[in-house]
């Protein structure tokens, strides 16, 4: 392939450890995670600032180059359709006039299995540029390379069974028509149990989102007579703030006290319960900001939006700040409890509750740390994930482009407060209730592995070359290359006629295959 490639690159990753570099983003930086859902690449997730541009900190891939994750899961493809960059687990191929970057994305997806051979294992398979530029590489013409790309994207297109018959228009080759209407009945079939798989698993989704419901307007369990009503908790702690000079212009007045009426919720709660507003059920609302001298090596985790999950802290980019630097920024550090939410951006409204901080931490400007007082911290973490916490957040979002949710907004949200025993017992009954919805998933996501399973055997079956039929030193070489890729398996049926062997050379008439038919 080298004869046809005019430059060859992989990506880079600028350290982490300096905020210039990223911010002010205007490069997209994509990494292998966003290659190889589609032939064309669009925007990334993350962008890399001018500097790094101007200081060579990036990997500067034209419009129309292939590429090619080369790292880990290797040869997933895709086509730049903008100046971009990535990280250095892709590498990116532009080729010369000779080639079309469709035509070399249709042919990678075609023969991947060339990437895997005599390939480098470490911990992850790598293939390097010399690797990929001794793959071998059928050149045709440019006009039978736009014959070939318009037909497999007119492949791509079809989206309904009547639709098939488009293809009789791109090619006179019978036989090429039978097989891609057996791949069509397939994908057909696949679809339609991948849309049932997606409805279960839609339906699984509002399952969780109804007990979450349910448990905030106390209809999850029935209610504790015994159980100390929440209004008593409220006017206890009212006092102790007034006690301690906390409760401000209303040490005077405490909010909660007898004749005071109960504060009236957008919905009925259990009489044992009351509504106070996040600001008076909690010790502390407040987010972050960026260390001016920069991230470090090692040190104090610094928790940044892409480590807040619901399901807990992802630590797999965490960054760190020194001791020093975690010293100055007293007002923000993260205490086992806490819950973490996400303010800003696409994340918005994602939290988690820490239960682990062997080491301590600190957040962001887009992470606001919710500390209970009147709450479980527990029950604290599933009201904010609860359907009703989550429509305020999204109603109360302000910025332009960038959504953000004020602190005042946050403190304003009126809550239920179930008495304390019953959070707890409310939480005990969730976490059962979701570890059963969790294994239904993973029930669900099991049955779809399994009949993806077949359809891909089903597929095999319909492309298997017929008994007995020649094989071309081409196809002889990937055959081997896929022997070397994937474990031995059974014997395959064979089914389809017998067919005029491949021969070196054929390639030069491909594109009769795509000529239109005559009238």
């Amino acid at each position: 392939m080298r004869e046809v490639v005019e430059d060859i690159k992989t990506g880079k990753t600028p350290s982490k450890n300096e905020n210039k570099y990223y911010e002010n983003g205007v490069l997209d930086w994509f990494k292998p995670s966003e290659i190889g859902e589609g032939k064309y690449l669009k925007s990334a997730k993350d962008k890399l600032s001018q500097l790094a541009v101007d200081t060579k900190q990036a990997t500067i891939y034209q419009p129309g180059t292939l590429l090619v994750t080369a790292i880990g899961d290797i040869g997933r493809l895709a086509i730049t359709t903008d100046v971009a960059s990535s990280n250095q687990q892709i590498t990116g191929i532009a080729f010369n006039k000779q080639v079309l970057p469709e035509y070399a994305y249709y042919y990678f997806l075609a023969f991947r299995a060339f990437f895997y051979t005599d390939v480098s294992q470490t911990t992850l398979p790598i293939v390097n540029q010399k690797k990929i530029t001794s793959i071998p590489f059928i050149l045709c013409s440019v006009k039978e390379q736009k014959a070939t790309i318009d037909f497999l994207s007119a492949i791509e297109l079809i989206t309904l069974p009547e639709e098939v018959g488009q293809l009789n228009n791109l090619t006179n080759d019978s036989e090429l028509l039978e097989v891609a209407k057996g791949i069509f009945a397939t994908h057909f079939a696949s679809a339609k149990l991948v849309s049932e798989f997606d409805n279960q698993e839609l339906h699984l989704n509002q399952l969780r989102q109804a007990l979450l419901r349910e448990a905030m307007q106390g209809q999850l369990l029935p209610q504790d007579p015994t159980d100390e009503p929440a209004a008593v908790l409220l006017q206890k702690l009212q006092a102790e703030k007034a006690k301690l000079g906390k409760a401000g212009k209303r040490k005077q007045k405490e909010l909660f006290a007898e004749e005071t009426e109960a504060v009236e919720g957008p919905f009925e709660i259990p009489s044992t319960w009351s509504w106070c507003t996040l600001g008076e059920a909690t010790s502390k609302i407040g987010s972050g900001s960026t260390p001016k001298s920069g991230y470090v090596g090692e040190g104090i985790p610094f928790f940044r939006s892409q480590n807040i999950y619901d399901a807990g802290l992802e630590l797999s980019d965490v960054v760190y700040i020194s001791k020093e630097v975690n010293q100055t920024m007293r007002g923000t550090q993260v205490l086992v409890n806490d819950v973490l939410l996400n303010i800003t951006g696409g994340s918005l409204g994602r939290a988690t509750l820490v239960t682990d901080l062997p080491n301590g931490g600190n957040v962001s400007q887009h992470v606001c740390i919710v500390r209970a007082e009147l709450l479980a911290s527990s029950f604290l973490h599933k009201l904010i994930l609860s359907p009703y916490f989550q429509n305020l957040i999204f109603a109360s979002t302000s910025g332009a482009g960038r959504q953000g949710l004020p602190k005042y907004n946050l403190e304003q949200f009126l809550v239920p407060v179930p008495p304390l025993a019953e959070q707890h017992r409310i939480v005990a009954k969730l976490e059962q209730l979701m570890q059963h919805c969790d294994a239904l998933e993973q029930r669900i996501r099991e049955s779809r592995r399994l009949a993806e399973q077949l359809l891909q055997t089903a597929l095999r079956e319909a492309l298997a070359p017929p008994a007995g039929a020649e094989v071309s030193e081409e196809e002889a070489e990937l055959e081997l290359v896929e022997a070397d890729a994937e474990p031995a398996a059974a014997p395959r049926r064979r089914g389809r006629p017998a067919k005029k062997a491949y021969q070196p050379g054929d390639h030069v008439e491909f594109g009769d295959l795509f000529s239109q038919p005559e009238a």
